[in-house]
């Protein structure tokens, strides 16, 4: 079964989550409430999410307020925000916005195929991300349980050529979506290409340690770069 991705969903105003849900209900994923910003932080402690909505002006811990919690946070720094807000108050206020970490800002009423396509970026983008922490994760499970024992010299080789193939089609789906996204021209998009471009990093380090576990070559699986 395909695992899913989690979309939180932040607003004070139940008709604007029933709208956002109504909005990107099309992409199949699960779209999580939470009314306030303490709620959305309580949502935070327990569950990983693809992006973040979050409306600005909320009664309590505003939008700003709720953003800075998250970034402070080793767990939760590295999640796209996406501030919405009924009231623009200029550049200062949009400045603001990407100062406390959001992606995008985007002033309500809002165009919804945009915000779908929006979020359907960081959606797939996280979805690679997963896609290369359980590679690596079976890397070193399957390595650990085949090292070989004492006096014999045999290599997994087998093994090797499966994760490196494994590896190889990640690769190559992280490529395409960058060479997609470098085509676009806005602010939203050009975040975008900066998260994929780390994707592609993470990438780049996981294969230099498949690389180096080849016959012939120096390194072993606690080489391994840890995929946080």
């Amino acid at each position: 079964m395909v695992q899913k991705a989690k979309i939180l969903l932040v607003d004070d105003r139940p008709e604007n989550l029933l709208a956002l849900e109504a909005i990107l209900s099309a992409l199949d994923q699960t779209l999580v409430r939470a009314s306030s910003g303490e709620e959305a932080l309580k949502a935070l402690l327990t569950d990983d999410f693809a992006v973040i909505l979050l409306d600005v002006q909320m009664p309590g811990m505003d939008g700003f307020e709720t953003a800075a919690h998250i970034k402070r946070r080793e767990r939760t720094r590295d999640i796209p925000i996406i501030f919405l807000t009924a009231i623009n108050h200029g550049p200062h206020h949009t400045f603001r916005g990407y100062a406390a970490g959001a992606v995008d800002y985007i002033s309500k009423p809002f165009d919804p195929w945009v915000l779908r396509a929006k979020v359907s970026v960081f959606v797939e983008l996280y979805m690679k991300n997963v896609q290369l922490r359980e590679q690596a994760a079976l890397l070193r499970l399957q390595l650990e349980g085949s090292q070989p024992a004492t006096g014999d010299t045999k290599e997994p080789a087998g093994l090797l050529a499966e994760l490196s193939a494994r590896l190889a089609a990640v690769e190559e789906q992280a490529e395409a979506l960058s060479k997609q996204l470098g085509d676009s021209q806005s602010a939203a998009d050009a975040a975008a290409v900066a998260t994929a471009a780390h994707l592609e990093r993470k990438l780049t380090g996981l294969r230099r340690a498949l690389d180096a576990l080849e016959p012939g070559a120096e390194g072993s699986a606690a080489s391994l770069p840890s995929q946080n």
